[in-house]
């Protein structure tokens, strides 16, 4: 009903109703013609009833409510169906300038984002120092994982983790069974990498959270972090990826030192390895 009340008549491209319309917003029967629903069955739907619902018809309700994607989800679940995919509201679009003083304010520390495809969006100094990222590679999370020599050469657990990375972004696609742009990344993994395609035979899903992680950097040599995947609600196509020293390593120290001018002069030589 609230949803009701905010949409004028003049919004839907219905008359207003002059002095005959006492109260402000759609009746009900005009959201069933719009909806193509029958007024009794919507009246039922808005009372709570146990009715049989579609999402087909949910979707018609909330084009003619014009719901954001949020409420959709929302009217979904008090259906009892499986809500949709989230969609971003335009006005969360430009989320990206908060995020990326997030992951500067994370320095000396690694952090990136990256969207539901895990393409690279972002990454700050730690990251590029540490794993290497950089612009020449492929910017695709998964992919460079699996075909850049100097992430790899850094990374002694590399076979270990490469497990739980292929298991992760089967987790993720699972989310989206129908999205193409999942099956063009998988597809382009396999053709550069073997290892990869041996690894999405087995079929293993695992959620994104935890990983521990050791790299070999050819300046400070080992570190030690522990990689955490973040989701934000209003912006469910990107993760934020932040890295955090484990205890009881001079992890910390190392990257406080790399990141600074006095490490900025220890780089001039080639980190390539």
């Amino acid at each position: 009903m609230s949803r009701r009340a905010r949409i004028s008549p003049a919004e839907a491209g219905l008359p207003d109703g002059g002095a005959r319309r006492r109260t402000p917003g759609l009746r009900r029967e005009e959201v069933a013609v719009l909806a193509g629903v029958g007024v009794s069955w919507y009246q039922w739907l808005e009372q709570g009833r146990d009715i049989t619902v579609s999402a087909q018809v949910l979707d018609a309700v909330s084009r003619v409510l014009k719901l954001t994607s949020a409420e959709r989800r929302h009217l979904y679940v008090l259906a009892g169906l499986n809500p949709p995919v989230l969609e971003v509201s335009p006005l969360d679009r430009d989320m990206c300038h908060g995020l990326k003083r997030l992951i500067d304010a994370w320095m000396p520390f690694p952090a990136h984002i990256m969207d539901v495809y895990w393409n690279t969006v972002l990454y700050n100094d730690s990251a590029a120092l540490v794993f290497g990222m950089r612009p020449e590679i492929v910017q695709n999370c998964l992919i460079a994982f699996f075909t850049d020599p100097i992430y790899r050469a850094r990374s002694p657990q590399w076979e270990e983790i490469a497990c739980d990375v292929v298991a992760q972004f089967r987790a993720a696609c699972s989310e989206r069974p129908q999205d193409e742009g999942f099956r063009e990344v998988v597809e382009q993994a396999r053709e550069l990498s073997p290892r990869f395609a041996e690894l999405w035979k087995q079929r293993d899903v695992r959620p994104g959270g935890l990983i521990r992680k050791q790299m070999d950097h050819p300046v400070v040599g080992a570190l030690h972090v522990e990689s955490t995947q973040l989701r934000i609600p209003a912006r469910p196509d990107l993760a934020i990826v932040l890295h955090t020293p484990l205890p009881h390593t001079d992890t910390a120290r190392k990257l406080e030192w790399l990141t600074s001018p006095e490490g900025g002069r220890g780089l001039l030589y080639p980190l390539a390895g």
